[in-house]
């Protein structure tokens, strides 16, 4: 399709949202309000299958590989600002939903192809085509025979727009279930242990949890052994729960290994942990600091830390541009790397953690840029691929990464950041009682845009 004919494609639906906003005026009744809602339900269903078939072919052609993405999820992204659920949504009605092209040119059908219909005639959401696809993968569904499996996709999908997506999730697992009579066959092996740990993060950055499972008596006993040995009450008056007791001896148990054990090399130095002050507050006797993956800390932990650790300062600017960066081992020249890690705090672009991360010089060493602040940055591996092999470049402006995507996801190269650990607040004056103007505060958006896009996405010209 030529520009030309996207931008009239834009122009027109512009007009038909102009004309639903005229529709659904002040002056519109309720009958009016309650068809815009229906209106407006139908035209975002169809977009929704014009973009679904649009990731499809991308897919199929392999466009997001070869422009540097190992992952569909992470272009879209990108390219779309698309959290990623929204994007592994899309993915899903992609491959399960939309007609395929064989090596010879010939249409083969959607792997769902009842769905795929009632989702063509705009009757189901892209979520109701993602919970259709989850029901039949399960093991019951995949112990139907084929002729079964067909006929209970075409009955769920038939009833996809008389529920929502959780009464169809329900609904569909009943009517599996019932058709898998017969169940798993009997299996007397043992079951395959599972041993894994999951670390999540809180959302606010402070703490986390730990959710994990130990099939394996031997390691199961290794670990209980240690939390058993540390989690005893201190004395009679110790009034922690068991809960916290254990807590805490796993947390003693792992700062002891840091400080003693043999811990492999992540990143490029040994694991340690991290305090991060900024100026204002050391001046204002250390109130406040953060650790590298755990967030903030109070006073009484940072004092608490303080007692019994190598003190590693990395003193910040109003800026968050480091001012003084201690140095733990001479293999790193003047603590390089403690200084971009207080800086980026992780993957400037992505902000995975700093410990999956490498150093990435943003004039290349080969072409004379040196090994300073001022010339590095701090990427996780995907993120360096991208800068290497995927377009993007990466500038330091006032001593903060900035990133420039490709002209395919964003013709103008508008500079993208994470935002900034600070808040700055402006025009905090009451405005004269003359004008309208507001309080405006600059909050860096998520997606590392200074303003909400509110321009149509531009046309690449070809």
């Amino acid at each position: 399709m030529s520009p030309d004919r996207l931008d009239t494609a834009h122009r027109l639906l512009q007009q038909a949202m102009t004309e639903l906003a005229a529709v659904s005026g002040p002056a519109a009744g309720d009958d009016d309000l309650l068809s815009t809602l229906t209106v407006c339900e139908g035209a975002a269903r169809l977009l929704e299958r014009l973009s679904v078939a649009a990731i499809a072919a991308l897919q199929r052609r392999g466009v997001f590989a070869e422009r540097g993405y190992r992952s569909t999820v992470t272009a879209l992204g990108d390219l779309l600002g698309w959290e990623r659920a929204d994007a592994r949504r899309r993915l899903v009605v992609a491959e399960h939903a939309v007609d395929t092209i064989a090596l010879d040119g010939t249409t083969l059908p959607a792997r769902l192809s009842a769905t795929a219909a009632v989702f063509a005639a705009g009757n189901c959401s892209a979520r109701h085509v993602e919970i259709i696809a989850r029901v039949l993968d399960t093991p019951a569904a995949r112990r139907l025979t084929p002729d079964i499996w067909a006929a209970a996709e075409a009955q769920v999908a038939a009833k996809a727009g008389d529920y929502s997506p959780a009464d169809l999730h329900a609904w569909a697992t009943v009517l599996v279930e019932t058709l898998d009579q017969d169940g798993a066959e009997p299996d007397d092996r043992p079951p395959v242990p599972v041993n894994e740990l999951f670390l999540t993060r809180n959302p606010d950055g402070a703490g986390g949890r730990l959710k994990g499972r130990f099939d394996d008596p031997t390691m199961f006993d290794a670990i209980a052994t240690v939390v058993d040995a540390h989690s005893a009450p201190l004395t009679a008056d110790d009034d922690r729960s068991m809960g916290e007791r254990q807590a805490d001896a796993l947390a003693d148990a792992c700062a002891y290994v840091l400080d003693h054990g043999d811990v492999p090399a992540r990143g490029g130095e040994r694991p340690h942990l991290s305090v991060t002050v900024r100026l204002d507050d050391l001046q204002n006797r250390a109130r406040a600091g953060c650790l590298d993956l755990g967030g903030p800390l109070s006073p009484e932990q940072l004092r608490l830390l303080c007692c019994d650790a190598r003190v590693v300062p990395v003193v910040l600017g109003g800026a968050g541009q480091p001012l003084d960066v201690g140095r733990a081992r001479r293999v790193i020249p003047d603590g390089l790397r403690r200084a971009i890690t207080a800086r980026d705090r992780g993957c400037a672009r992505c902000g995975r953690p700093p410990s999956w991360c490498e150093i990435h010089h943003v004039i290349p060493w080969e072409s004379g840029g040196p090994t300073s602040i001022d010339n590095c940055t701090m990427l996780c591996r995907a993120c360096h691929r991208l800068v290497h092999h995927g377009g993007w470049d990466v500038v330091l402006r006032e001593g903060r990464p900035e990133f420039l995507p490709p002209r395919w996801i964003d013709h103008g190269r508008r500079p993208r950041h994470r935002p900034r650990h600070t808040i700055q607040l402006t025009n905090l004056d009451p405005p004269p009682a003359a004008t309208t103007e507001s309080r405006s505060c600059h909050v860096a958006h998520p997606r590392g845009r200074a303003r909400a896009r509110t321009d149509p996405l531009p046309v690449a010209s070809h």
